[in-house]
């Protein structure tokens, strides 16, 4: 018999019909007194509320601890700070935890995580008198009995419903019921009519729970023994109707040893609220974001140990960084391998992103053009690439096709490479405005709104979408990205991420491209978006966590099938680990790897209107392990994916991301087409590694760009942000939620507390900073990133292998707590991922990094831009969320070429023999100058004459050069009185020294020097500089060959006398002035094989006994180097010193330049002792004990002692532990020769002059770990000193030099180089005295070597007869025409 025929005795014989007819009358008669005795109606309820408070009557004060655990596994304690009543009417406790989340926890449910009580209760909160909305019947929740399902929902809709109009204040319409079994007409991106579906509750009879409990007290023997239905209960009362509640978005933190993958997105803000106007009857209480009760046993009245035993809080997560970078390697094999190239006088304002995508065409040059010269490639003349791009950006894909099509034309390859962009996709304003402005192509506004019958674009314009054959999507990925933590959502939750994919979907179904190129992060759900584009479902991954967010104990994993009037089989519920759309028809099933589509019937014995997959597949025999299940598309789409990172493709930057190729078959019945494995070994045949690190792609710090950032920073705005920070209460007295982080870290690092050795940072803006850190910017940062910054400086002198911030390569990120930010990544000269949310420093510079740089960093040629007012934040999110143009340009010139790999390979086993010659030959043409062919050169002029005349104004250039941090950016100071160090020789105007907020001089012992304004002039000297300087010099063949013949032509020099050194660069240095020539390719127009670099002013950084600069060397100072080295093979990694220099001092009354060439270095042995003792550095910025402790324990771990034990077999122990005496360094540091050495050995020594007593200098942050030792020496010697020269690119340990100059960066000054595993510590230690394996420096004069002024025949003449406009030239060669005339 059915339920809907059986009659239930109710104990008075009364039938069902006359029940429901008794529920009737009692309804109508509840809502007419309701309606007709409001007031009456308000006791009731007041009445009901008071019966239910009387049942709960303990109340916890403010304050009162509780500790919770999370599904997680994490226990997280924290305080109530009040009881308030939620607009359902329950009484809930607001409580705080100590990471700083919140959440509402139920009143009943708070007993079971109490652990310490406050003592004063928390006084009941007078009811607000607010109008409840009645509770839609679909989500009331109804008891489950074991009876007929429809007369339980029956009697128990009837109860609510009479409970439900005794607490309403005003009668209000019941919303509309929408049964399971009801198929409703939605919008459907594909255009079909779709079932209503909840993709997180499948059977809501299972999850649903007593809408009794929300009226009543629970049970409380029943909640005491277990906490699975408190959990139930709240998860129930936050669900959405199509998406997963937040709450259910929980996961666990980030590894922080993962740190790449950290960096891969920008950190979003809170998730919209996406609920319909039905939920929003009944808000769910806001719960703690991402943490959902774990079910298990509640902590009642727990101890203290009950709390240690939890897990640590995020903010206690920190694990420092002890193993050293790259600890498998040795220090050689480090220099080998991991070292970067000299820039060779590269700036950022070259064409560094040209050259990179002509080295990818040149990789592939041969198999591109035969590509392309064929009818079946992609940007062929028969088929022209025919770009769409949504989510666009800066459109990285079209820039890169762009260039693609420049280098083409630049090896002579014109008109094979046809493209177009056809259309852009963006809604962000500023983003179209950007992309009007570079590209002429249609823009639309939205992807989502792409497929609308009639489109329009930005304009508003009805635009029909044009044919295109490539469509490049780089969806959002804030939803996917882990940054996001617990936030994220998968693609059915209706966050940006899912839509704009499905939107990016929608349009590749509709449009029809033959291939498209998908970009996003790495845990995006990638194996379900391929299923969403191909149809296909390998039944073997079912089992695989392919969603975002595990499935729930309640939720069922299996696809819900219904067949139609028409027999097809369609998905009726997608759990979430399926890519699949509800309304999909099954089309059949591929048995194995087999092509060959087969039939799937509907189970023959189901007789009910939904069959499970299990079914499906049993009745079908369709085995899971093998066989893959198919459903309608439009088109036939396969798909390969491959992860990529940005560092692989010459870019400093560590980006990963995975990367989607979809194409359309050339048989549509091929749906195992491998095209896709022949794309990624073309895309990982462009490989490239980072040539030059990150500092290659940074502006100059006198570029314009930066002069007016600098000069906003100054600016009102600027100046109201520091009266906002100088206002800021004190971050370390205050109960600021990030001070845990930073407490902690310190902590862990073994760092005190109050150390602040960097800044000197206090409330209400005290700091005093180094004096090269840009101060404006310092005045802007609120006190938790002064902090941070204090802490990771400390942290870069903690390593074994210590490093200088001030003076080597770190980026750091001021945005994240100090929990999450380490002081250095897994690749040293390499930037983390570009976020757009970031704020990125840049120690050595002292400066943070501005949004044109991440751009640069990102490949985005900014230079070639046009650009409007994009504020710093939007070039910043421009960067963020910008494809790295190398990566996507490999990936778009495999996707050209693949197909004609494949037809070449036939089979993959070929395809990497192909691709090794696949080259393009000869694409370099080197041209020289003909003049220097051979032929006699007339009208050369000494240089000498000149040279003099420059040495002259030496003094000319001190006065005008930088004297303060505050004009390195071509500005000069307010005040022309300044303080210099008589030791160090740093300076700073009054202006920026302060004893609140200034530059940190109390180390030094300073003397005013005043300059007056006139000679401090910046643009006069400059005018005057200008006219002097000659436009270009050359080298004679004879005193190049001289060089050349050193140690067989070691310096690569040999070429040099045939190019032209023309002038490329004036610059403004500190105390002097730089004038840089340069010898290039190409007729001075390719890469530079040569550099002349002229130093004008203080030629030697030296200390002084008085305020004059006359008491140090003032001249000119010339260096020849040359970048062949790092130029051709094999080549030299690191930076290339100059292989020549002279110095010429002022008035001097030398008739000639007296050049000396740098010789092969001798080795010697010395005695290097110390005396006294003095703070180390790692003292002086809070270290103690507990870092000891901690590398110690490091390296003695099992996964670390094979590395450290190789590491101390070829006596690289230092790169691992401290030594012995790590706290002290020598106040005097005695230096002799052995007592043995050989007599030739003593000469040497002898000669250098490097013995002597050295005391180290009170001079700190103006010289490399503030190690100076200065040389006692009599008045009329040479002044020497002690330096620890940075390897900035932390390649390898920083190394001790004796060096005349106490600039480190003079190679010409160094005398000697001692071994790179000496520390100052050894000094003090009698078995460390005797240094074997130092290096003395030899320089030999050379009397041939001539440098000359190439006399220009070029005049310029403006005939007045003609025109007033034009000019006439004269003098031009037939290649300085044609170079003219093409620009």
């Amino acid at each position: 018999m059915s339920d809907e025929s059986m009659d239930i005795d109710d104990g008075h014989g009364s039938s069902d019909m006359e029940m429901k007819s008794r529920r009737k009358r009692k309804k109508r008669i509840l809502e007419e007194d309701a309606d007709s005795d409001s007031v009456s109606e308000e006791k009731k309820t007041d009445d009901h509320k008071a019966k239910k408070s009387k049942e709960v009557p303990t109340y916890y004060a403010a304050g009162t601890r509780v500790s919770k655990e999370f599904s997680d596994g994490e226990t997280y304690e924290g305080a109530i700070q009040e009881l308030h009543t939620v607009e359902n009417g329950e009484k809930c406790y607001h409580v705080k935890y100590d990471d700083g989340d919140s959440e509402d926890i139920d009143q009943d449910e708070i007993n079971f995580y109490i652990i310490a009580k406050a003592e004063k209760p928390i006084a009941s909160k007078p009811k607000r008198k607010k109008s409840i909305k009645p509770t839609p019947p679909s989500k009331k929740k109804t008891k489950r009995k074991e009876v007929g399902k429809n007369d339980v929902k029956e009697e128990a809709q009837d109860e609510e419903e009479a409970m439900t109009s005794t607490t309403k204040k005003k009668k209000e319409p019941t919303p509309k019921v929408v049964k399971e079994e009801e198929v409703v007409k939605t919008s459907s991106r594909f255009g079909r009519a779709r079932k209503k579906v909840n993709y997180s509750l499948f059977d809501q009879e299972e999850s649903e729970v007593e809408e009794d409990e929300f009226d009543a007290p629970p049970n409380r023997k029943k909640a005491s023994s277990t906490k699975k239905a408190s959990s139930t209960k709240k998860a129930a009362r936050g669900r959405k109707k199509i998406s997963n509640d937040d709450d259910d978005d929980s996961e666990a933190m980030v590894d922080s040893s993962e740190e790449d993958d950290d960096l891969d997105d920008v950190v979003v803000s809170e998730d919209e609220d996406d609920s319909s106007e039905e939920e929003e009857a009944v808000r769910p209480v806001k719960r703690k974001g991402g943490k959902k009760a774990a079910g298990k046993k509640p902590i009642v009245d727990s101890s203290a140990k009950d709390t240690k035993e939890g897990k640590k809080k995020m903010s206690e997560s920190f694990k420092p960084s002890d193993v050293p970078l790259f600890s498998k390697l040795s220090l050689e094999e480090i220099k080998k391998t991991k070292e970067y190239l000299d820039p060779c006088g590269m700036e950022a304002t070259d064409d560094i992103i040209d050259r990179l995508v002509g080295d990818q065409v040149d990789k592939i040059g041969e198999l591109l053009v035969r590509a392309l010269k064929s009818n079946d490639s992609l940007g062929s003349s028969v088929l022209p690439m025919k770009l769409g791009t949504a989510c666009s950006g800066t459109d990285a894909p079209s820039l890169a096709m762009t260039l693609v099509q420049e280098q083409m034309e630049l090896k002579g390859l014109n008109k094979l490479f046809h493209f177009d962009h056809k259309f852009s996709c963006e809604l962000e304003p500023f983003k179209q405005a950007y992309l009007a402005r570079n590209f002429d192509s249609v823009l639309y506004p939205d992807i989502v709104k792409l497929t609308d019958e009639e489109p329009r674009d930005v304009y508003g314009q009805v635009q029909n979408i044009p044919e295109f054959n490539l469509f490049v999507a780089g969806t959002s990925c804030k939803n996917f990205s882990m940054l996001r933590s617990t936030k994220r959502i998968d693609i059915e939750d209706k966050g940006c991420s899912g839509e704009t994919f499905l939107a990016a979907v929608e349009v590749l179904f509709k449009e029809k491209p033959a291939f498209a190129i998908f970009e996003n992060v790495q845990n995006a759900p990638w194996a379900k978006m391929q299923e969403y584009i191909t149809g296909r479902v390998k039944l073997s991954s079912c089992e695989d966590k392919k969603a975002i967010k595990d499935v729930k104990p309640g939720e069922k994993k299996d696809l819900i099938f219904i067949q139609d009037r028409n027999g097809d089989i369609i998905v009726d519920r997608v759990p979430s680990i399926y890519g699949i759309r509800c309304g999909a028809v099954v089309s059949g099933y591929l048995k194995g790897e087999s092509n060959q589509l087969k039939n799937v019937e509907w189970p023959k014995n189901n007789k009910k209107k939904e069959c499970t997959l299990t079914e499906l597949l049993k009745s079908n025999s369709i085995a899971k392990a093998n066989d893959t299940l198919v459903f309608g598309t439009d088109c036939t789409y396969c798909t390969h994916t491959m992860k990529a990172d940005t560092k692989n493709y010459g870019l400093p930057q560590t980006r990963f991301r995975t990367y989607m190729f979809v194409w359309r078959p050339d048989d549509e019945a091929d749906v195992n087409d491998d095209l896709g494995e022949y794309w990624e070994a073309i895309v990982k045949h462009l490989h490239s590694p980072v040539r030059h690190s990150l500092h290659s792609f940074i502006l100059n710090v006198d570029h314009d760009i930066i002069r007016v950032f600098r000069e906003a920073l100054n600016g009102p705005a600027g100046r109201q942000t520091k009266r906002l920070t100088f206002q800021e209460a004190d971050f370390w007295g205050g109960t600021n939620a990030n001070l845990p982080h930073n407490q902690n870290v310190r902590k862990a690092l073994g760092m005190d507390d109050l150390a602040r050795s960097l800044l000197s940072w206090g409330p209400h803006g005290k700091k005093q900073v180094p004096p090269h850190y840009w101060l404006e910017y310092l005045n802007c940062s609120e006190q938790r990133r002064l902090d941070l910054l204090e802490i990771l400086h400390a942290s870069a002198l903690r390593d074994a292998e210590s490093h200088d911030s001030s003076f080597s390569s770190f980026y750091w990120n001021l945005s994240q707590n100090a929990s999450k930010e380490h002081h250095r990544t897994a690749c040293p000269g390499i930037a983390g991922c570009v976020t757009p949310g970031g704020d990125f420093f840049l120690p050595e510079e002292g400066r943070p990094l501005l949004g044109c740089e991440k751009l640069l960093v990102q490949g985005i040629p900014y230079f070639r831009l046009a650009l409007g007012n994009e504020t710093e934040v939007q070039l910043g999110d421009l960067a963020g969320n910008a494809m790295s143009l190398t990566v996507v340009c490999a990936m778009m010139l495999s996707a050209v070429t693949c197909k004609q790999l494949r037809k070449e390979a036939g089979g993959l086993s070929n395809a990497t023999k192909i691709l090794s010659m696949a080259g393009l030959k000869n694409t370099k043409t080197k041209m020289t100058n003909p003049l220097f062919d051979g032929v006699a050169l007339k009208g050369c002029s000494p240089a000498f004459p000149f040279l003099q005349s420059l040495a002259n104004l030496g003094l000319r250039a001190i006065s005008s050069s930088i004297w303060c941090t505050c004009e390195t950016s071509g500005t000069s100071s307010l005040t022309s009185q300044f303080l210099q160090c008589k030791v160090c020789r740093v300076s700073c105007c009054r202006n920026c020294v302060s004893a609140t907020a200034g530059y940190q001089l109390k180390s030094h012992d300073t003397v005013d020097v005043e300059v007056p304004p006139e000679q401090h002039s910046l643009g006069n000297f400059l005018a005057e500089l200008r006219n002097i300087l000659p436009p270009s010099l050359i080298f004679n063949k004879e005193g190049i060959d001289d060089i050349a013949n050193v140690d067989g032509d070691c310096h690569r020099v040999s070429t040099l006398s045939k190019y032209e050194f023309c002038l490329h660069r004036i610059k403004r240095d500190r105390k002097k002035w730089l004038v840089c020539y340069m010898a290039r390719e190409n007729n001075n127009t390719g890469e530079a094989v040569g550099e002349f670099r002229i130093t004008v002013g203080e030629i030697k950084r030296e200390g002084f006994s008085s305020s004059k600069d006359n008491a140090v060397e003032v001249g000119v100072k010339g260096e020849l180097t040359s970048f062949q080295p790092a130029r051709t093979k094999p080549l030299v990694y690191g930076k290339i010193d100059p292989c020549a220099t002279f110095t010429v001092l002022r008035d001097s009354n030398e008739s000639q330049i007296d050049w000396k060439v740098k010789m092969t270095d001798s080795t010697v042995s010395l005695t290097v002792k110390g005396e006294g003792e003095t703070d180390s550095p790692r003292v002086e910025v809070g270290l103690n004990d507990d870092t000891t402790k901690s590398l110690d324990s490091t390296a003695k771990k099992n996964h670390n002692s094979k590395a450290f034990a190789a590491a101390k077999k070829l006596g690289e122990e230092r790169r691992w532990k401290y030594s012995s005496n790590w706290k002290v360094w020598p106040e005097k540091i005695i230096i002799d020769a052995c007592p043995k050495v050989s007599s030739t050995e003593q000469n040497k020594i002898d000669s250098s002059g490097v013995c002597g007593v050295y005391v180290r200098s009170r001079c700190r942050q103006t010289v490399n770990q503030d190690a100076l030792w200065v040389h006692e020496g009599k008045c009329d010697e040479l002044t020497l000193y002690i330096l620890i020269r940075p390897n900035v690119n932390r390649t390898g340990p920083d190394t001790a030099i004796i060096s005349s100059s106490i600039d480190h960066t003079d190679a010409s000054s160094v005398l000697a180089i001692l071994p790179s595993s000496w520390e100052p510590c050894d000094a003090l230690k009698p078995e460390c005295h005797v240094l074997k394996d130092v290096k003395l420096t030899n320089w030999e004069r050379t009397a041939r070597l001539e440098c000359k002024i190439l006399k220009s025949n070029v005049k310029v003449d403006s005939p007045n007869d003609v025109s007033d406009v034009f000019v006439s030239v004269s003098g031009l060669n037939k290649i300085e025409s044609s170079l003219l005339c093409n620009g």
